[in-house]
């Protein structure tokens, strides 16, 4: 691949030239819409509120901050290079195979252990309205449903997305519509609490800066997903727009949805109640309210979130991995087309991803839990290859085609900077707490054999 013109060769990384282009619009906007709510925003927002207390949405902000500064990278250049490898390709376009070959398969082992995981949270959801009901036979329901779903048409996929993210668009607007009306002190039957619960209990920082550092930890790990827009847009009609428009309202969206439900719940309910955790922050503050049936309402919310998580990352994975093998890091099998759809990465992706089911219940106390070690923080490594990619295509682009920078990133490159700074102070909190650094240290460990292994693939392809 040539590394100084920015027109790709078919089979380079922006091509995608056998997929098909069933997305329209509507869906990838209700994708970039609702792929901001994810599950970690209703299933683990509660461990962030207990541990930071109020200060959850200082956590919330900062990390919301870090993420608007890597969408915007991102956007930036999947604007410019639009491929279903997203950062995968563009770190190859940008520092060299070995890069792209890094971010592009540990992120698909990530996205396929989630599948499973949230497969287990949704089977869970359904065996307590059903109880005696076996877990691993909805996994495999939920499973079965979403591989035939993205096997038959990418349209398919963008359908359950729509409709998906339609029904966590309006449950959050109304939560917050609901919460909103409580604080100020005109929702009926409710009295406002004012600032109490922000300044009782231990205060605004009950838990000092320690419980700040987790809660930030926490919120981090929540916005993820907020990359398959950047995937899905290779096969909308409009890539290009499609990824500007995604990434110039990821602000307000991760502003109202994200900080603006926190701020609402710590509010509304004290820090320290043993329901946010139990039942979850948005149950306990519709609890808190008096509103009857929350509970279910809520789980079924949930529910929708983990099932579109699960139909969301089976689509991304496949993606990615069919954008590796067509940039020749993988098995070509992987690569195989049918009908404009990945078929064969489609399959191997669940199947990877019920796989770590069964190591669930098989070997849940030693293979499971070095499984989930190693993908904890995936994330912020393809974070640093979006970051690194950006800071060297943007000088390439504005010299060589300044017409394809429709999105472009703010303060170039003093923001750039910053955002890498903030990854790597993650990266240092990380290792100062004992839960979080096995996970920096296994990812680190599966983040080098990958390099390791990409580094050798590209220097024996040089000779070849």
């Amino acid at each position: 691949m040539s590394r100084s013109t920015l027109d790709a060769p078919p089979g380079a990384p922006g091509t995608d030239v056998s997929l098909s282009h069933g997305l329209k619009q509507r869906h990838l906007s209700m994708i970039a819409l609702g792929g901001v709510i994810g599950a970690g925003l209703f299933v683990g927002s509660g461990a962030g509120i207990a541990a930071a207390g109020p200060s959850i949405v200082i956590a919330y902000a900062v990390s919301g901050l870090l993420v608007m500064l890597v969408m915007r990278m991102l956007g930036e250049m999947s604007a410019a290079y639009p491929s279903s490898g997203s950062f995968s390709a563009h770190a190859e376009r940008a520092i060299g195979p070995w890069a792209g070959f890094t971010a592009g398969w540990s992120f698909w082992v990530l996205l396929c252990t989630a599948v499973g995981l949230e497969g287990i949270g949704a089977a869970k959801i359904v065996t307590g309205w059903l109880p005696g009901t076996p877990e691993w036979a909805w996994v495999a329901l939920f499973m079965v449903v979403f591989c035939a779903t993205n096997l038959a048409a990418v349209k398919n996929f963008g359908e359950f997305e729509f409709w998906f993210a339609a029904l966590k668009v309006g449950a959050i607007s109304l939560f917050l519509v609901l919460g909103v009306l409580a604080v100020v002190g005109v929702l009926p039957g409710t009295d406002s609490p004012g600032a109490s619960n922000l300044t009782g209990e231990g205060g605004f920082l009950p838990n000092g800066s320690e419980g700040l550092v987790i809660g930030l930890l926490a919120s981090v790990f929540a916005y993820g997903g907020l990359e398959t827009v950047t995937i899905a847009a290779a096969e909308s009609e409009n890539p290009v727009k499609g990824v500007a428009s995604a990434v110039r309202t990821a602000m307000w969206r991760i502003a109202l949805f994200y900080i603006g439900s926190m701020a609402v719940i710590v509010t509304l309910v004290p820090w320290d109640s043993k329901e946010v955790v139990e039942k979850g922050p948005y149950v306990a503050a519709l609890d808190h309210l008096g509103i009857p049936g929350a509970a279910q309402l809520m789980n079924v919310v949930v529910l929708v979130a983990l099932l579109s998580a699960m139909n969301a990352n089976i689509y991304g994975a496949s993606r990615i991995g069919y954008s590796l093998v067509e940039r020749g890091q993988g098995p070509k099998v992987l690569g195989r087309v049918s009908g404009g759809v990945p078929r064969i990465a489609v399959l191997v992706s669940c199947v990877f991803g019920f796989v770590c089911v069964v190591l669930s219940y098989w070997r849940p106390n030693d293979v499971f839990p070095w499984l989930l070690n190693m993908i904890g923080a995936v994330i912020l490594v393809v974070w640093i290859f979006i970051a690194v990619s950006q800071l060297r295509l943007r000088r390439r682009v504005e010299r060589e085609a300044p017409e394809k920078l429709v999105v472009r990133m703010w303060a170039f490159p003093a923001l750039t900077w910053v955002a890498l700074a903030g990854m790597a102070a993650i990266f240092v909190l990380m290792a100062r707490e004992p839960d979080t650094r096995v996970q920096l240290y296994s990812t680190g460990a599966m983040t080098l054999f990958l390099a390791a292994v990409g580094y050798g693939w590209q220097k024996a392809r040089a000779r070849a």
